[in-house]
């Protein structure tokens, strides 16, 4: 009997022994292979010229990309063949361009790599063709995904999709989408200089690299120790949240973003993970953040903040930038030292950065702030398809009502945003919602030397523009070193207050309608720096429209004041039965004719400063979507 307990013990040793073994190594392969490195080629297209359809010098292939998205084409040479600046013709679908051949890489000891600056973008996976005419020798063609859009491996996508499905998630956007108009604040350190370095206004900067005026530790190089005491004078006034929350709620913005972090590691809140912050490191001693999101919760706005968590310029080291050139350099691809500090990086790795700094301070945002509507990422960097993941789901645990924008990486975002300053054009099919993020003159930050401030005509356009697309937008203000909204930014912004609260019903929880607009082409904004070099040129007239709807009602925007009759041809008979036609603003029905031509109505009693009226046209039947 002795004995049998014995050997049940022993049986009963080996039988746990080997199931301790088996979960370790079953471990050990997961973390294998999640810590496994995607292969960024496998989204790679190579095209060899002995596969080519040749008539003469023209060669050609067809091809499909795994995913749309933008790309860059790439010319492999062997260095016996050749020869630089040798031109080249390219047609890819309806896009043709033509290059000159440069030496961008050297990889496998004796090849070329040449890559085209034209950005290519591939919007579905079908089969394209490629055409090239050169006089050139060459290997193979690569089509490879451009830096600014790196594509994942797609093994988080089902694990996001059910977060971002949840009926958490989906109210969250709902009130987004109803809320159309922001307010956007990029305050911090940077805001004292005013864009002026020692004397030097930051267009004038030697650095390549964005001269916007919270840029500054960038565009400058400023040695980290130098910049941080900025912090010792950065005392601003103890009403400036007050004042910030009365004008947003003034103007009509539903929400409000502001710069918790911006890329130079500053933080605007009490951090525990940093003493880079309001209250340790300045003279206000308290939390911004914390004061901003209170007075946001008196006055009923919503409140988010932007966080830059790919870049920080103060502890984020070079953001990755050697390592991941080293590797890039191998393949022979572009890596983009934009936004990266170079000229005195920390000693830690970025790994650290983000253990020790980004992802605690993310978590301290989401537990100091309750009611926090969303968290603005930005500087995505060389954020890795794991860590941009990890920043998604670390919200989502924390609290699930929070959205995320696209920036955060890898398409893990909740909603889009076309870029800075830029608004897609009314043909652009978006896959998410979206939001245009604007600035009231051409910095972000403060520049106290800018003055081509957006008229209050130009910036309504933009925002009306948007509406009749069916996105958001995010408007900026640029408060100085003090917390003060320059005087000019908040008078166009309080002329755009009339439109919008006299118009309300054709602004707040309305979308795109079957015609976004009619009348003039579009004057489409391609970013911060187009505006600031192009200005905006462009007249109103009668015969321009832009619509948006909501339940049965259809809203005709009109940005002039010009009194009399009117044709809106997108209302012609057979685009809705008309039950009732309005001037927005007022109760009396107009009168109107709906035929083949269009609407035809008459409009009196604009007041002579108006921006523009809206005609409220209720039909007999909801539109459909």
């Amino acid at each position: 009997m002795k004995r049998l307990k014995i050997h049940t013990a022993m049986i009963y040793s080996l039988l746990t022994a080997l199931i301790v073994l088996y979960n370790c190594t079953t471990k050990e392969k997961a973390n294998a292979s999640q810590n496994e490195s995607f292969n960024q080629t496998d989204h790679w297209v190579v095209l060899d010229k002995t596969d080519a359809d040749q008539d003469g010098t023209t060669f050609s292939w067809n091809f499909n990309v795994k995913q749309p998205s933008d790309y860059v084409l790439q010319m492999v040479s062997t260095e016996a063949s050749f020869k630089n600046k040798e031109s080249v013709k390219i047609k890819i679908g309806e896009q043709a361009f033509e290059e000159p051949l440069l030496k961008n890489y050297s990889i496998n000891s004796n090849d070329i790599v040449s890559e085209f600056k034209h950005k290519i973008p591939l919007k579905n996976t079908d089969e394209q063709k490629l055409s090239i005419t050169t006089e050139a020798d060459f290997k193979s063609l690569r089509i490879i995904p451009h830096y600014k859009k790196p594509i994942g491996s797609g093994k988080y996508h089902q694990e996001w999709l059910t977060m971002h499905q949840s009926k958490e998630k989906q109210g969250a956007l709902q009130r987004f989408k109803e809320a159309k108009l922001g307010m956007f604040i990029h305050w911090g350190l940077y805001s004292q200089a005013g864009g002026i370095w020692k004397g030097t206004k930051i267009n004038n900067a030697s650095h390549p690299g964005p001269k916007v005026a919270e840029w500054l530790m960038h565009a400058f190089q400023i040695p980290r120790a130098e910049y941080k005491a900025l912090a010792k004078t950065f005392n601003p006034d103890k009403s400036f949240a007050q004042n910030v929350v009365k004008l947003a709620k003034d103007v009509g913005m539903k929400y409000i973003v502001i710069t918790s972090k911006h890329h130079d590691g500053f933080a605007l809140f009490d951090s525990k993970s940093s003493e880079f912050d309001m209250v340790d490191a300045t003279p206000y001693k308290a939390d911004i953040i914390k004061e901003l999101y209170n007075a946001c919760l008196e006055e009923g706005v919503d409140f988010g903040v932007y966080y830059s968590h790919g870049n920080d310029w103060m502890d984020g080291t070079d953001g990755n930038y050697k390592n991941i050139k080293k590797v890039n350099d191998s393949l022979g691809i572009y890596t983009h030292p934009t936004g990266k500090n170079l000229w005195d990086p920390s000693e830690n790795t970025h790994e650290s950065y983000l253990e020790n700094k980004a992802y605690p301070q993310i978590k301290e945002l989401l537990t100091m702030l309750p009611e926090l509507r969303l968290i603005w990422f930005d500087g995505t960097g060389f954020t890795t398809e794991a860590q941009a993941f990890q920043f998604y789901k670390l919200v989502y645990d924390s609290n699930p009502n929070v959205l995320v924008n696209r920036r955060v990486g890898y398409a893990f975002g909740d909603y889009l945003d076309a870029g800075d300053n830029k608004i897609p054009s009314a043909s652009e099919k978006l896959e998410k919602y979206w939001e245009t993020c604007g600035t009231t003159n051409n910095s972000w930050g403060y520049k106290s030397y800018d003055d081509d401030w957006k008229s209050p005509k130009e910036l309504l356009y933009y925002f009306v523009d948007i509406l009749s697309k069916g996105g958001n937008y995010l408007l900026n203000i640029g408060p100085d070193g003090k917390g003060h909204v320059p005087e000019t930014s908040a008078e166009n912004l309080h002329e755009m207050r009339k439109w919008i609260h006299e118009n309300a019903d054709a602004v707040y929880g309305t979308s795109r309608w079957k015609t976004p607009n009619e009348g003039q082409e579009e004057t489409l904004l391609y970013g911060t720096g187009h505006r600031a070099a192009k200005g905006f040129k462009r007249d109103f007239t009668s015969k321009d429209f832009w619509f948006t709807t909501k339940g049965n009602k259809v809203y005709a925007i009109s940005l002039t004041n010009t009194e009399g009759e009117i044709l809106i041809k997108s209302l012609k008979k057979g685009e809705g039965e008309i039950e009732e036609v309005k001037l927005l603003g007022s109760e009396k029905s107009l009168s109107w004719d709906q035929n083949e031509n269009g609407l035809q109505t008459t409009v009196t009693d604009i007041p002579k400063d108006a921006l523009g009226y809206v005609i409220e046209v209720t039909l007999k039947h909801n539109y459909e979507n």
